[in-house]
Parts: structure tokens; C-alpha cells; sequence
């Protein structure tokens, strides 16, 4: 649902709210209301971190230029490096496996592969102490 209202806020502008309610009412089941309420904080917090989460992504990429990602890969990585940074609660393999996931579903034959080497390569930084968080220099 993140995704979705991520991908609608991007295209079509308006306000995260909008563009999450949006998303949550062409599912087929309606989601509960506090998977909304996590799915608009997660939300936010993505559109607040974009350019930082964008930086952690150019930095990790090797011999490529972020104008390569696929929009739903960059989509799908910012909102699982501010999950990693944001979510307390959420533990960090789990944001990697989820955008794993949500990539072999919505993106393309090569994206969970490059997802994960993203995330991991993040989540390395992470336990080697060497990650800068939003706001770290």
C-alpha cells in the first residue's frame, strides 16, 4: 500500500494522505486502520528522506547513474531505507526482505536481485558502524 501511495504521490502530487487513502481503496480488502496509519507514516517519512535516501542510493550504486533505476526500484528502495532508519520497530532484514519481495511482484525480472544488493550493502554499513543516517555527516 506504501507503494503504491508513494507512486501516486510522485505521478500525481496532491498530499500523501490522498494519495495512500487512494491506494488503500482499490485494494480488495480493506486494510486495517492501523496498517494505514503505519503505511502514511512510512509514507511521509519517505517523501521527508527522499533526497537522503537518494544519496545512500547513488553511493551504492557501482558504474551507474541513478537516471538508471527504474522508477519502481528507486520507489521501492527509498521506502525501505526509511523504514530502515525511521521504523524502529521494524527490523532492518525485515525492510530488506519486504522490498525483495514487493520487487519480484511490481518491478522488473532483474530487480530483486539489485534490490537486495542495495539493502544489503546498506545494512553491511550498518553493522560495521560506517552508515549515515538522515541528518549524520
Amino acid at each position: 500500500m506504501a507503494l503504491c501511495g508513494l507512486y501516486g504521490y510522485r505521478i500525481g502530487g496532491g498530499t500523501a494522505a490522498a494519495a495512500l487513502n487512494f491506494a488503500a481503496s482499490e485494494l480488495n480488502d480493506p486494510p486495517l486502520e492501523e496498517a494505514k496509519d503505519y503505511g502514511l507514516k512510512l509514507l511521509k517519512e519517505t517523501i521527508r528522506l527522499a533526497e537522503w535516501a537518494d544519496g545512500v542510493i547513488i553511493d551504492k550504486l557501482l558504474n551507474w547513474e541513478l537516471s538508471r533505476v527504474t522508477f519502481l526500484d528507486k520507489l521501492i528502495l527509498e521506502l525501505a531505507l526509511t523504514e530502515m532508519v525511521s521504523m524502529d520497530d521494524v527490523p532492518e532484514k525485515v525492510s530488506i526482505s519486504e522490498a525483495i519481495e514487493i520487487a519480484k511482484i511490481y518491478s522488473t525480472q532483474e530487480s530483486p536481485g539489485f534490490v537486495n544488493g542495495i539493502l544489503d550493502a546498506v545494512y553491511h554499513d550498518i553493522l560495521n558502524g560506517t552508515f549515515k543516517g538522515p541528518g549524520e555527516t
